[in-house]
């Protein structure tokens, strides 16, 4: 399970990072701030 979130959290913040870069500030943001939330080494949503 934590292999799975690790990757859903690679996968949010990567494409955080891309939505910056296409001019979606507020929505890359906030795709960042839910992958590290979701990540194993942030604050789990699932524990």
């Amino acid at each position: 399970m934590a292999f799975l979130l690790w990757i859903l959290a690679v996968i949010l913040v990567v494409s955080g990072i891309v939505s910056i870069f296409r001019g979606a500030l507020l929505w890359g943001i906030v795709l960042i701030v839910v992958g590290l939330l979701v990540g194993p080494g942030g604050v789990s949503l699932f524990t």
